[in-house]
């Protein structure tokens, strides 16, 4: 997958850990680790709105892309 977090590299900017911001963002700390290790194959708006508030930062500041052919092929739809 061409998405990329980096929620990591916004962690150790801002000198916070992941077990405080979840506490903050109010997610698990299970959640938050699923989320930085790019696991999840989504997120609720308002779950990264809450992030974003929390760290101070955008979405586009915890996610990046990486541009993959295989983006562009359509999928069979059954």
């Amino acid at each position: 997958m061409p998405i990329r977090v980096k929620l990591d590299e916004v962690l150790a900017r801002r000198g916070r850990t992941a077990r405080e911001v979840a506490a903050e963002v109010g997610i698990s700390e299970t959640q938050l680790s699923l989320f930085r290790s790019g696991k999840v194959k989504g997120i609720r708006f308002r779950t990264l709105a809450r992030l974003c508030a929390v760290l101070g930062c955008t979405p586009g500041q915890l996610l990046g892309y990486e541009f993959d052919a295989d983006d562009m092929a359509v999928e069979d739809v059954e």
